[in-house]
């Protein structure tokens, strides 16, 4: 799920001052510690190839972010698919792949030991 900017209800909106939230952003219970994340990736980048032998080829762990520049395609399991571009506040859910259509700048914040599993993994494709 991906939300632009505009999109997100203002809960408060001053001279000065806005505060926007959405709710039913995904949820944490169960996972432990999380990471902060700061990911570049290059148009073009396609990490499909590297999640093959993952459970179901994809990403397994959630991640909740904000797109800082460019655009991707978020693949789901299910077949299901959406574009993120900049200033977009995200929740991906286990299942997911990513391919880079414009350089992107994206902040993630994900389980920790979920995605290091997943990074783990994607490291030792790229050393085969």
């Amino acid at each position: 799920m991906h939300v632009a900017r505009e999109d997100i209800p203002a809960r408060i909106d001053v001279p000065g001052a806005v505060a926007r939230q959405t709710a039913q952003f995904g949820d944490a219970t169960g996972f432990a510690a999380m990471g902060g994340e700061y990911f570049s990736l290059a148009g073009g980048t396609d990490i499909a190839p590297l999640l093959k032998g993952l459970q179901d080829d994809a990403c397994q762990t959630p991640h909740w972010g904000y797109m800082l520049a460019g655009e991707l395609v978020v693949t789901y399991t299910d077949g299901s698919a959406e574009t993120c571009r900049e200033k977009d506040l995200f929740y991906w859910p286990p299942g997911h792949s990513v391919r880079v259509v414009s350089d992107a700048e994206i902040i993630l914040f994900s389980p920790l030991h979920e995605h290091a599993h997943v990074m783990d993994h994607m490291k030792a494709v790229m050393r085969q």
